[in-house]
């Protein structure tokens, strides 16, 4: 795989994780450009870790992953050391999401990847720990990596989704604060 600046990254052969596409990958930077540079970046159910180490090689200050696989824990890891300069940090956290996510409680994220298994019963439980623990920063945007068939919009009362894009057979939807409920001091 092959990621900003012709980089090549280490994957995992066979079908534990299922890597972000070339295509939806560029698009996703295409829509957060600018918002990159000196950012703090979650990587939620990381893979091989190209979402993160493609925000490194763009300027990211700080990137964090959670995976739930040793072995693609190992991958994430060099991937990120392959990539990542001597100002950057970076850190590999290993476990269930949802566990893991207490972890973070107090810290914020400018841009948090949020891709699981399709089929998996994640999304919503996340999002909820998501704004629950106040990790998005107000001005942030979460997006959540989904098939595009099979979805029902989630509705957070902490977060709003601002958009929704559909690459073939995946999509994107982007959540952020909810704006309204952060100025009526409810958020």
């Amino acid at each position: 795989m092959r990621i900003y600046g012709n980089r090549q990254l280490k994957t995992l052969s066979g079908q534990l994780t299922r890597p972000t596409s070339g295509r939806v990958r560029e698009a996703l930077f295409n829509i957060w450009q600018g918002k990159i540079i000196d950012c703090r970046w979650l990587d939620l159910c990381a893979g091989s870790g190209s979402m993160g180490a493609e925000a490194l090689c763009r300027g990211a200050r700080e990137v964090i992953g959670i995976e739930q696989s040793a072995q693609a824990c190992s991958i994430v890891k060099q991937n990120w050391q392959q990539v990542a300069t001597s100002e950057q940090k970076f850190r590999v956290i290993r476990g269930d999401v949802l566990a893991r996510l207490k972890n973070l409680e107090g810290e914020k994220f400018d841009r948090i990847y949020f891709d699981p298994p399709y089929q998996s019963q994640l999304y919503r439980p996340v999002l909820e720990a998501i704004a629950t623990l106040d990790l998005l920063d107000e001005e942030g945007e979460i997006a959540l990596e989904r098939d595009p068939k099979a979805w029902q919009a989630i509705a957070i009362p902490r977060l709003e989704i601002c958009r929704e894009k559909v690459y073939g057979n995946t999509a994107l939807t982007f959540y952020r604060v909810n704006r309204e409920r952060l100025h009526l001091g409810q958020g």
